[in-house]
Formats: structure tokens, C-alpha cells, sequence
């Protein structure tokens, strides 16, 4: 008589995805997936399978792409905005040092995480995207360079840097540090050895403190 097969042990079948995943690993998900594929390409179904859920669980907290974008920037971006909104009343008297937290600070929290791929993600997608593209100016890039515009005008008010135009002064801080993460996210990850950090944060600040520092008067002619 032909025997039958054994059972199979219950520890040795499939794991069965779980049923519930809490909103954070829904957005850590996206935002790996975001950062690899672009915004366009990437699917809510790959996004539910990558945090281990069904999309149908996904839509219990998101009902679109775009309302998991704004939840990644507002978990992950927002915050570090936050924080250097309040480090502006700790450190009211010395702009040298809110320049400097700011500069590391972003580096530290934003650039040197997934969420530095953020900025390579707009500048690759806002035109098609102009709903998820307002959200991130208004949230992120409005209140950033607001931010960097006061510190300097309380330095320029105060005698530590020289006039200058506040009106563009954070697109000019903001630059290098973008470029440095979208060097990481791009030539940086694939083709190219990536730059140094700590060598690249420490040169450009050399470099905007004596461009911010007040100068000697010029010797009479």
C-alpha cells in the first residue's frame, strides 16, 4: 500500500504577508522605491509588496501616489524644517552658527539618507507632476530658503556679513548642497567616485563665510 506523503510542517510553509502595516513602513517603502524607480514609474502594487501588504491595505491609509508622496516629505523633510524654524530663536545672536547647523544639519538628516534622492526626484518629474511638484515648493523649498534669508539679513543687520542679496542668498547656499546629492544619486551611485562629504561641506562653508564676511574698508585713493 502506497503511503502518503507526510505533512508538511506548519513552520515550513509560505510566510503569508501580513495584514497590517503601520503608515511609516507604507511610506519607507515608497520613498525606496521613489529614489530607485522615479515617481512616474512606480506602482502602488510594488509599493503595498515591498512593505509586505496588500494593496488593499495600502488604500487604508493612502488613497493615491501622490497623497504618499506629501507623507513621506511631511514624515521626513518637514521636521528637519521644524527643527532649524525653532534653532532660529536658540541661536537669535549668531547667524555664523545657524549657517553652520543648517549646512551640516541638512547633510546629516536630509542629504546623506534616501530622502537626498528627493531633490533629483522633483527636478526630473515636477512638469509632469505639477500637483506633487507645488506641494514640495510650498512645504520644503518656500519655508528652506525663507529660512536662510533671515539668518543672513539678522548677520547682515547685526555687522557679522556684508550686504548682500538676501532675495537670492538661499538659492546661492542651497546650490552645492544639492549638487553634492544629486552627485550621490546619480554619477556618485554608478559610474563615478563619489565626493567627499566632510571635504565638500567644509570647503563651501570656507567659502561663504569669507564671501559673507564684512571687508576692510578700501584705502583711500
Amino acid at each position: 500500500m502506497t503511503q502518503a506523503p507526510a505533512a508538511v510542517p506548519n513552520d515550513a510553509a509560505p510566510r503569508r504577508r501580513r495584514k497590517e502595516a503601520r503608515p511609516q513602513e507604507l511610506t519607507a517603502a515608497a520613498l525606496s522605491l521613489f529614489v530607485e524607480k522615479g515617481f512616474a514609474a512606480t506602482r502602488l502594487d510594488e509599493i503595498a509588496a515591498r512593505a509586505g501588504v496588500s494593496k488593499g491595505t495600502l488604500y487604508l491609509y493612502f488613497d493615491s501616489k501622490e497623497a504618499l508622496f506629501k507623507a513621506v516629505i511631511a514624515e521626513g523633510v518637514v521636521p528637519a524644517i521644524e527643527e532649524g524654524e525653532a534653532m532660529l530663536e536658540r541661536h537669535a545672536d549668531d547667524p555664523v552658527t545657524l549657517l553652520r547647523e543648517f549646512l551640516y544639519g541638512w547633510w546629516a538628516r536630509i542629504g546623506n539618507t534616501e530622502l537626498g534622492g528627493i531633490p533629483k526626484l522633483m527636478i526630473s518629474e515636477a512638469r509632469n507632476f505639477p500637483e506633487v511638484a507645488a506641494y514640495y515648493h510650498e512645504t520644503v523649498i518656500h519655508r528652506g530658503l525663507k529660512l536662510i534669508r533671515t539668518v543672513v539679513q539678522r548677520g547682515v543687520e547685526q555687522g557679522v556679513f556684508r550686504p548682500v542679496s538676501t532675495e537670492l542668498i538661499g538659492n546661492v547656499f542651497m546650490a552645492p548642497l544639492l549638487h553634492l546629492a544629486l552627485w550621490r544619486h546619480s554619477f556618485g551611485s554608478c559610474c563615478a567616485r563619489d565626493l567627499d562629504a566632510e571635504r565638500f561641506l567644509a570647503t563651501w562653508f570656507d567659502l561663504l563665510m569669507h564671501g559673507l564676511g564684512v571687508r576692510d574698508a578700501e584705502p583711500p585713493q
